[in-house]
């Protein structure tokens, strides 16, 4: 006699619905970093999915699946939950290409220190940068906005029944062009002090030639720097917020899209 909780047909739909909530779990920002131990990473995704299997079950497949046909299932689960992630995760890009900017400006080109989070090496003002931007991330709960994903998603697009042609990749492509604008946003207002403080240095060097502008600049383009991200620490927290805050009408463009 078969038990219908453990039928063949449900266990197909949990796993579907285990792989793209992994999936998307695994790109999100802050959780898909190495700081996070990989028992609690699966043990979190096993557990959302449990939360979450009866509640979208009905938008899974209701008949057994071939093992070719469940095979593809997977491979656009996981596609959808990585592309979620990537939408994400574009914003901690732009936040550390623009500490990356300032740091070469400023003379820290060479100052690199680890990154938990990724694994490797980045600049040190890329790294303050992913700081704030990790810290925002969790004050203003948008971890939250990818447990209403998971749930919408499975209501919008049903296993199997979404296809990657169509306006998906140019809207991937204009939002990666939005989020390289935003890295030059936050750079900005240090690009520009550093640019007027190194023509003047230029044109002094030129009045008085026996003065070291190296050993001048150096120095004062640090300060400069470091004295105009405290002041405009709030704008910068504020273009990262406004960028979260549409995370999910982004979600869901992607959905209508796909």
């Amino acid at each position: 006699m078969e038990i219908p909780a453990f039928s063949l047909v449900t266990l197909q739909g949990f796993l579907l619905c285990l792989v793209r909530i992994g999936s998307m779990f695994g790109s999100m920002p802050v959780f898909s970093g190495g700081q996070v131990p990989m028992q609690i990473k699966v043990g979190l995704v096993f557990l959302t999915s449990m939360i979450v299997f009866p509640g979208v079950q009905k938008f899974l497949p209701g008949n057994e699946l071939a093992p070719l046909s469940l095979l593809l299932l997977i491979f656009g689960e996981a596609a959808l939950g990585l592309m979620v992630g990537f939408l994400a995760q574009l914003i901690f890009m732009a936040a550390e290409f623009g500490g990356s900017i300032i740091g070469y400006q400023m003379g820290f080109a060479a100052a690199n220190v680890f990154d938990p989070a990724n694994q490797r090496q980045v600049a040190l003002i890329s790294q303050f940068q992913s700081v704030i931007a990790i810290l925002l991330f969790l004050a203003l709960d948008v971890h939250h906005l990818f447990f209403e994903a998971i749930v919408a998603s499975f209501s919008v697009l049903q296993p199997g029944s979404f296809s990657f042609s169509g306006d998906v990749v140019p809207e991937l492509m204009n939002f990666a062009n939005h989020c390289f604008i935003l890295a030059i946003k936050l750079a900005a207002p240090i690009l520009a002090l550093l640019i007027l403080s190194n023509l003047t240095l230029g044109i002094m060097a030129r009045v008085f030639p026996q003065m070291n502008v190296f050993m001048l600049a150096f120095p004062l383009n640090i300060g400069i720097s470091f004295l105009v991200m405290g002041l405009t620490l709030s704008v910068v927290a504020g273009l990262l917020q406004q960028e979260f805050s549409l995370l999910g009408e982004r979600f869901l463009q992607l959905f209508s899209l796909l």
